[in-house]
């Protein structure tokens, strides 16, 4: 699991079926170091959002074959999931 800052909406015109219920969001995976700057400088990644992030949330998300787990039997087409939405988040220096 990684954590990242959502920055938007993918919006789709005609989903698959098995797309309803949730929303895609534009995650940015942040490194330690980006924490406390704000967006990292990684490259903005899609994940599937059933939780309600806002833009600019901080997310908790996981990618690959586990990111798919939490839709068995559904089995969406997903490669990044948002498993948690962060309020605050402490850092010891």
């Amino acid at each position: 699991m990684r954590l990242g800052k959502t920055i938007g909406t993918v919006t789709l015109v005609e989903p698959h079926p098995t797309m309803r219920g949730g929303v895609l969001r534009l995650v940015v995976p942040l490194a330690t170091d980006d924490l406390s700057a704000g967006d990292g400088p990684a490259e903005p990644l899609v994940a599937w959002d059933d939780l309600g992030a806002g833009d600019d949330q901080l997310v908790a998300f996981s990618e690959g074959g586990e990111a798919a787990q939490p839709f068995r039997p559904d089995d969406k087409p997903v490669d990044a999931y948002i498993a948690a939405l962060i309020d605050r988040l402490e850092i010891p220096s």
